[in-house]
């Protein structure tokens, strides 16, 4: 649905050179749910903003539903119109809302309409039954500041499916939220994807928000994206940053003839007391330094580190038990990879 092809963007100011984006390459497939997530200064608003041309790329291309975004505007009346045509069927929710304060919630939802020329019947008909699919059936007649911030996020999730977008993008929508209501409207987005079969981009710096929704996730540093790919991907991948992240554990070797290992459960082996069954087959004495788990696409998910007594080789044995039961198994230390991982699309990598 969304493909970027070495996308650059060089901002000059005070005749200095900042490059928000250095050749950036992103794969978001049709109805998936993807994140894009990242410390601050990392590139991510500058890229959700080029997803849809409101800040023109220096170089690259964007291609949503097969269209050369990037391939539009330029001069010309009939130019301008190609974009804007194009730019309706993608859908933008802010982190701040973007209401006027001066209009009612049904008037801020038809606004997009207005823009199209849609008649005035049709806008109120098409806003009334976007506002019932948000829950927000009973506030049409409200103002923006008789509104909650989950109340007023809703109104801008359903004017920016106004226009019946192919794809929705989300700029830190959930930032300004307490947990709580964060959780309600994550909750709408993926109800929205699978009811209209909507393509969602999240751009955020939190990790709850990946592992609540989405189906896949980049991750950006200094205006490059270092990992892409599904969710399942990352977590199965040695050494990936973004399964870190994802279910971060602590906790270093208590000596050094210890051998620390992190595991990573998903699927059936999510519920099996694997470490347990090691421990007695193997009369082996396992410290657990650190664990995490959690729900990421409705399965249990989650890593664990331990510490085994002995150097790498005297555990050879005990670690591809762990191995043979299904798990990741990334041994803390070691550059040994197994030859049946999972691929993760690094930065650079066909």
């Amino acid at each position: 649905m969304i493909t970027t092809t070495g996308l650059t963007k060089v901002y000059r100011s005070g005749g200095r050179e900042v490059t928000a984006l250095d050749g950036v390459d992103l794969h978001v497939r049709e109805g998936e749910v993807y994140g894009v997530i990242g410390q601050s200064g990392a590139g991510k608003s500058t890229l959700i903003r080029c997803l849809n041309l409101l800040e023109r790329p220096t170089s690259g291309t964007v291609t949503v539903a097969g269209q050369d975004l990037t391939a539009l505007g330029g001069r010309g009346l009939r130019a301008g119109a190609a974009l804007r045509a194009a730019r309706s069927h993608i859908g933008m929710v802010f982190q701040h809302f973007n209401l006027l304060s001066s209009r009612t919630v049904q008037d801020n939802v038809e606004l997009p309409l207005e823009i199209l020329k849609v008649g005035r019947g049709d806008r109120a008909r098409k806003a009334l039954e976007l506002l019932d699919l948000v829950g927000l059936a009973d506030k049409a007649t409200a103002y923006p500041a008789q509104l909650s911030g989950g109340q007023k996020q809703r109104v801008g999730i359903a004017r920016a499916l106004a226009g019946d977008p192919k794809v929705l993008l989300s700029d830190e929508a959930t930032s300004a939220l307490d947990p709580e209501t964060t959780r309600s409207i994550l909750q709408l987005l993926r109800d929205l994807n699978r009811q209209l079969g909507l393509t969602v981009v999240l751009i955020t710096h939190e990790m709850d928000v990946v592992k609540t929704i989405c189906d896949s996730a980049a991750l950006m540093k200094g205006g490059r994206v270092v990992e892409q790919g599904t969710v399942a991907e990352l977590l199965a991948t040695p050494g990936s940053e973004l399964a870190r992240e994802l279910f971060p554990v602590g906790g270093e070797p208590s000596a050094e003839d210890r051998t620390v290992v992190d595991v990573t459960f998903h699927g059936a082996a999510a519920t099996r007391p694997v470490i347990s069954e090691l421990a007695r087959t193997y009369n082996v004495d396992i410290s657990i330094l650190g664990a995490a788990m959690d729900t990421v696409g409705g399965k249990q998910v989650g890593r664990m580190r331990i510490e085994l007594p002995g150097r790498f080789e005297d555990n050879v044995v005990p670690i591809g038990f762990l191995r043979e039961q299904g798990l990741q198994v990334d041994v803390v230390g070691e550059d040994t990879v197994p030859a049946t991982a999972a691929p993760l699309r690094k930065e650079g990598a066909q």
